[in-house]
C-alpha cells in the first residue's frame, strides 16, 4: 500500500539536531506527496488531547519547518515521562495507576489514516517504537541521544555538539584553575557510559577522566593531581561522567525511579571534588555542565546527521521497509532491525583507540 500520510514524534531528552530530523522528514514526504503530521510532547498529544487547546496533533508543511535546522530543542516537545505501554491514568475511584495505552496509539494512527511513524528518540523511545511495530504499526526509529549510548549506530545526532561545547568549557577553566591553582572538577552527562566525558576530555586537555566502564580509586586520582604539583604545574582538570563510581561503590543517585519514572544520577562530582581536596590539600572546585550540553545549536557534523537520518527514515518507508532504525555506518546510513537493539547499551571499548589515546597522553583514569 503506497504511503499517503505519515507522522513524527520526538521522545526522551531533547538533543541539538531535532528540528532538523524533522525538516528532514517533512521535506522529504512533501516531496513524495505524503502529508506529514506531527505529535506533541512524545505520544501526550495523543494520549492527553485535553492539554492541548490547538490539538495534540499539527499538519507540518515546508512552510512550517522553514529555517528550523540551525535551532535547538523541538518544536514538536519531549518529555520522557510519557511511556505509552506504562502510562499513568486514572481509574473510575479517582487512584492514578499505570496502564499499557498503545491501542490507544493504534487506534489514533487508524482514525486519522496515517501509514507509519518516524519516533527520533534514544533507547526508551525506540524501545517503545519496537514494541508498537510488534503490535502492527509501521515505524521507522531515528537515533538521537547525547549520550551516544545506542547500539548499531556509529554515533548519534546530539552527541557532537554536545562534546563540543563540554570541550569549550574546559578550555576556559583551565586559566581560571591556572590562575588559582586549584583542582576543577567538572561532571557531564551520560548516564551509564562515558562517551561525552573521554571525548571531551581528551579534546579538552583533562589530567582526569572517571567513567562508568573504569571504576576508580580515588587515590589513584590524587596521585595524579600530586605528581603535577610536583612538576610545577599547580592546577589539574577532573572531567567526570555522572554515572562514574568508585571501584566497588556505586553510582551517585540524585533521584531515585519512581512512578515509571528512571532514575537521576548526580552528585558524583561533589563527591570527587571533597576527596580529591581531603587527599591533596588543595582547593577543589565543581562545575556540572547538566543541561547546558542539551542546549544551543547543533554543530554542523549533528546538523547534517540529523538531516541524513530523517530523509533515510523517509526513504526507507518508500522502499516498504519498517520495524528499523536508520544508522550512521560510515560513509553511508545503513537499516537496523530495530529488534536489534533494545535492550542494548552502547558502552565506551576499553580496548579501543580512544581510550588508549588518553593513556598515552598521561590522563588518569583513575585505575
Amino acid at each position: 500500500m503506497a504511503m499517503k500520510r505519515i507522522a513524527i514524534n520526538t521522545g526522551g531528552g531533547d538533543a541539538p539536531g531535532l528540528n532538523a530530523v524533522i525538516r528532514a522528514v517533512v521535506s522529504a514526504a512533501t516531496n513524495r506527496g505524503w502529508e506529514c503530521i506531527g505529535i506533541r510532547d512524545g505520544f501526550d498529544g495523543i494520549l492527553q488531547p485535553e492539554r492541548y487547546p490547538s490539538g495534540g496533533f499539527v499538519r507540518l508543511t515546508p512552510d512550517t519547518v522553514r529555517g528550523i535546522s540551525h535551532l535547538g530543542g523541538t518544536i514538536l516537545g519531549t518529555t520522557n515521562r510519557g511511556n505509552p505501554l506504562s502510562y499513568p491514568t486514572r481509574t473510575p475511584a479517582g487512584e492514578t495507576v499505570l496502564a499499557d495505552r498503545s491501542d490507544d496509539i493504534l487506534a489514533f494512527f487508524a482514525s486519522k489514516d496515517i501509514d507509519a511513524l518516524v519516533a527520533v528518540g534514544g533507547d526508551g523511545s525506540l524501545t517503545i517504537a519496537e514494541a508498537l511495530g510488534r503490535k502492527g504499526l509501521k515505524v521507522i526509529g531515528v537515533p538521537k541521544t547525547i549520550d551516544n549510548d545506542l547500539d548499531k549506530t556509529v554515533t548519534t545526532f546530539g552527541f557532537d555538539t554536545a562534546v563540543t561545547f563540554a570541550t569549550e568549557c574546559l578550555d576556559r577553566l583551565h586559566s581560571t584553575a591556572e590562575s588559582h591553582q586549584r583542582i576543577m572538577v567538572v561532571e557531564v552527562m551520560g548516564r551509564y557510559a562515558g562517551w561525552i566525558a573521554l571525548h571531551a576530555g581528551i579534546a579538552g586537555g583533562a589530567h582526569g577522566i572517571l567513567i562508568p566502564e573504569i571504576p576508580y580509586e580515588i587515590d589513584r586520582v590524587a596521585d595524579k593531581v600530586k605528581a603535577r604539583d610536583q612538576l610545577g604545574r599547580m592546577y589539574s582538570i577532573i572531567v567526570v561522567a555522572e554515572g562514574a563510581h568508585a571501584r566497588g561503590g556505586a553510582m551517585a543517585v540524585a533521584a531515585p525511579a519512581a512512578d515509571g519514572h528512571v532514575e537521576r544520577l548526580g552528585g558524583i562530582g561533589e563527591r570527587v571534588a571533597h576527596q580529591l581536596q581531603e587527599r591533596t590539600g588543595k582547593e577543589a572546585r565543581v562545575v556540572v555542565l547538566g543541561h547546558l550540553l542539551r542546549g544551543g545549536s547543533p554543530t554542523a557534523f549533528d546538523r547534517l546527521a540529523a538531516l541524513r537520518f530523517g530523509a533515510a527514515a523517509v526513504r526507507a518507508l518508500d522502499e516498504g521497509k519498517h520495524g528499523i532504525m536508520v544508522a550512521l555506518a560510515f560513509p553511508n546510513v545503513q537499516y537496523v532491525p530495530l529488534a536489534e537493539l533494545i535492550g542494548r547499551m552502547k558502552s565506551v571499548p576499553l580496548e579501543g583507540d580512544t581510550v588508549a589515546t588518553g593513556r598515552d597522553l598521561g590522563i588518569s583514569f583513575g585505575d
